[in-house]
């Protein structure tokens, strides 16, 4: 049986990978690394088409202007189920996945006949992976048969499409509470299934609540991940989502994620990094390292 969290320890464990030094090459390393496993991200009521096109070329080219190495395009863009077919069209031969929300996101409170069909017509507009909300009420009430019932049925839905676990770390209001809602998405999309690595995610947030991507819920998860692995052989991706607009917090997320899983997950196919603006500050901080001053923040952002 697990042992609690201990929150004092886990607090302590996850601002020391705040406090590393990054060597000048690594940190242009990892910036780069970090730009290839961004699920770049629009969840907007105002989100448009134009707008959904605008991403899309984006995430093909992130930087303006060529530098040397080149900028890598990003894992994925991620939009609501109405515009994945323009993503999908806009990103044709391009490397860049298409993935979408679905079950009744961000609250997951619609009943699950709904939230299969939302998820079905966001593969059938063509995405390539899913993110899909668990029903935090009925966790936190203690019906966890239930939400693994619903993430095996979203998973019986998506085929070979990649499912991501949104967990909703800020409302399951305890270390423990996140570590066993970690554990209990991992069995369920394990159980009983050959699992590919990186075929199942967990991740963090929607976005829409706060707090969302701490760092100590993020080493949960990894930890969590790590723990199965061990015990498995398969390996589960982590994809923080919500809060990280900095350079700098990415590349703590890298070094947590080395230091705690191993190198391996240092690969887009097992950790993303859910995000809007994040982009931005990344592409800046690259042109600083090739150029010796930053840009503007309109000469990068969307377009």
């Amino acid at each position: 049986m697990r042992h609690p969290v201990d929150a004092v320890m886990l607090a302590t464990r996850a601002a020391s990978f705040m406090k590393r030094s990054i060597k000048a090459e690594s940190k242009r390393s990892g910036l780069r690394l970090a730009v290839s496993m961004l699920d770049l991200t629009t969840l907007e009521g105002a989100d448009s088409p134009e707008l959904a096109r605008a991403l899309a070329r984006r995430a093909i080219t992130p930087c303006p202007v060529p530098i040397d190495p080149p900028v890598p395009h990003v894992a994925a863009v991620c939009v609501y189920p109405r515009l994945v077919s323009v993503v999908r069209e806009a990103l044709v031969g391009s490397g860049v996945h298409v993935a979408s929300v679905a079950t009744g996101f961000p609250s997951g409170q619609a009943p699950l006949d709904t939230r299969l069909q939302d998820t079905q017509a966001a593969l059938a507009a063509g995405a390539d992976e899913i993110d899909m909300v668990i029903s935090r009420g009925a966790f936190l009430a203690g019906r966890f048969d239930e939400v693994a019932a619903e993430i095996r049925a979203v998973q019986e839905v998506c085929g070979d499409a990649h499912l991501k676990i949104i967990l909703e770390t800020g409302e399951l209001e305890t270390p423990d509470n996140i570590r066993r809602c970690a554990d209990l998405a991992i069995e369920a999309a394990t159980r009983d299934r050959e699992i590919s690595d990186g075929a199942v995610f967990v991740k963090t947030s929607t976005g829409k609540v706060s707090p969302a991507a701490t760092m100590p819920s993020v080493l949960l998860l990894l930890e969590s991940v790590r723990e199965h692995f061990r015990s498995t052989g398969v390996r589960i991706g982590v994809k923080p989502a919500g809060g990280i607009r900095k350079a700098k917090a990415a590349l703590h997320l890298l070094v947590m994620v080395r230091e705690t899983v191993g190198q391996d997950w240092l690969d887009p196919r097992l950790f993303r990094i859910g995000a809007s603006s994040l982009l931005d500050d990344l592409v800046r901080q690259l042109l600083w390292t090739s150029r010796g001053h930053y840009a503007a923040m309109h000469d990068v952002a969307v377009t």
